[in-house]
């Protein structure tokens, strides 16, 4: 939290120091994650036999199909025969040295790209193994770290890493906070368009943003596009009234964080929120309550000013990346509270971040009641036709979990935004393009991955139930059924997860992170 208010105090032009910020991630640096010890891998050649493929492309299911993979890149995807025959033909030959897998009954989806997910900090007491084994354990293969928290230096050094595959994560593409590591505030254009070459020097793949007096955020946005980088934006409230998401999409942002900043895009007959006289942005339980009432206030669904502004968005390209899943807990509090996978996998730590706190992000529940909650239902309800809309006009949505606040751990929240996602109104295959393909052409790396296809590295998730009957299989925690002769069973989680052709044993990093959270307890009990 003292680095969020250390970020906004700057924005309101207040005497914190870029230097003092930067101090900050020093304290929330989370240790790097050890060097690997799982998964086996890469082979000289790898083929899954006889599974189900889900491509990522939008296209329907179909198998059984071989898909072989070479070192760390699939080199074909054979389909061999009929669900309802058991003739096989056309079949790849194992090579020698090379290694089959038989999962005949099993379904094989690319990785998920979570575009929004923060590798921890100090404060919530998350390891990056932590981290890491739970978004691995839920088929997770890359992910945008927005803001490099815990420093740009670290989140650097753990790309590569990864990208070396000396450690069990993601691939990870670092996107540092406007002004990281910079020791006083830009005051020129050119101040902001020097730090965006220096973020490129050093290997940075995009930046992240909360606002910033209009000129130097403009002269940011259009360096980064023309260094050939991608950019985020979470339209801080601070400073929405004179930077939305239409200036910002003008200037050369590729993709929106949350929906701040649309809905102020979408006012017609106001030009900012209708804040209560009292209102205070640094108070979160007033703040979050009043973001609560905003889409109220915007331009109607259908209406001549909600079309402009879509089509002008959709004109641009522009990427929507809406993290349903972390405001969850505003709408339905005791759920968000009691998610059945908190016993076993948040560690105590995380557990009292979450608490009630006015010191720590996000634990704004002091006086949380129906009234909030029913504000936000309907808040939801609205943006969420916007989303939808918006895709099913060709726009690009895509999937973010913001995990490790208000009540979201790693993983699972992301497995709760393909859920929100379908509640929004996606077919359960729209849903899939958003968690693979299109976060794979946001990124600017869909050539290389976000789908099945020769050529692709080899970025999977195996498992075998079927997610596109029920989203709720790919939850680390399973989903419980009714089996005849059987009784209630327990059923799903990702089996296999592969990057960069290495298969890991998902179910086994996901009782590493048990285990994690069993010693923490006997040392520091919930």
């Amino acid at each position: 939290m003292k680095l969020i208010h250390s970020i906004f105090s700057l924005l309101l032009g207040s005497t914190i120091t870029l230097s003092q910020i930067n101090a900050n991630e020093q304290h929330f640096k989370v240790p790097p994650a050890p060097d690997r010890h799982e998964g086996q891998g890469p082979y000289s050649q790898l083929i899954l036999r006889e599974v189900t493929v889900i491509n990522g492309t939008g296209a329907p299911a179909f198998g059984p199909a071989d898909i072989v993979i070479e070192g760390n890149k699939i080199t074909q995807v054979v389909i061999v025969g009929t669900p309802t025959s058991d003739v096989r033909g056309n079949r790849p030959q194992l090579k020698a040295g090379g290694k089959e897998m038989k999962l005949a009954g099993h379904y094989v989806m690319p990785g998920i790209i979570d575009m929004h997910g923060h590798i921890g900090g100090a404060e919530q007491g998350t390891p990056a193994e932590y981290v890491y084994k739970l978004w691995m354990g839920h088929g997770i293969t890359t992910i945008r770290d927005p803001s490099c928290g815990n420093g740009l230096e670290f989140c650097l050094s753990e790309k590569k890493r990864s990208a070396e595959n000396k450690i069990t994560a993601p691939r990870i593409l670092a996107y540092p906070y406007f002004g990281q590591g910079q020791h006083a505030p830009f005051t020129t254009p050119e101040q902001a368009r020097a730090w965006v070459r220096d973020m490129k020097a050093k290997g940075a793949d995009g930046l992240k943003c909360f606002g910033y007096r209009p000129d130097i955020l403009q002269a940011a946005l259009e360096e980064t596009k023309k260094q050939g980088m991608r950019s985020a934006c979470h339209h801080a409230q601070i400073d929405v009234a004179r930077v939305n998401v239409l200036n910002t999409a003008r200037w050369g942002l590729t993709s929106m964080e949350h929906w701040y900043g649309l809905p102020e895009a979408l006012f017609d007959g106001q030009t900012v929120q209708n804040y209560p006289a009292d209102y205070n942005y640094q108070n979160e339980q007033q703040r979050f309550a009043q973001a609560g009432r905003l889409w109220a206030q915007a331009a109607k669904p259908g209406s001549a000013k909600w079309n402009a502004v879509m089509e002008e968005l959709l004109k641009l390209d522009f990427t929507i990346d809406p993290t349903f899943t972390i405001y969850q807990a505003a709408r339905d509090l005791m759920r968000a509270q009691r998610s059945v996978w908190h016993d076993e996998y948040t560690l105590p730590s995380l557990w009292k971040f979450y608490s009630p706190n006015p010191d720590s992000h996000g634990s704004f529940f002091f006086d949380w009641g129906t009234e909030d909650e029913v504000a936000w239902k309907e808040n939801y309800r609205m943006w969420m036709q916007f989303v939808n809309e918006y895709k099913n006009r060709g726009g690009r949505v895509t999937v973010g979990s913001d995990s490790g606040f208000i009540y979201k751990l790693y993983g699972f929240g992301t497995i709760e935004e393909l859920e929100l996602l379908r509640e929004a109104g996606f077919h359960p295959l729209e849903v899939m393009k958003a968690a693979t393909l299109s976060g794979a052409e946001a990124l600017g790396i869909n050539h290389i991955t976000g789908s099945i296809e020769a050529g692709k590295l080899a970025d999977l998730a195996i498992l075998d139930e079927n997610p596109l009957a029920n989203f709720k299989v790919l939850y680390g925690t399973g989903h419980t059924r009714l089996k005849a002769n059987v009784g209630v069973e327990q059923v799903g989680g990702i089996k296999y997860t592969v990057k960069d052709g290495i298969v890991y044993d998902a179910k086994q990093l996901l009782a590493d992170v048990k285990a994690m959270v069993k010693q923490a307890k006997q040392i520091s009990p919930k």
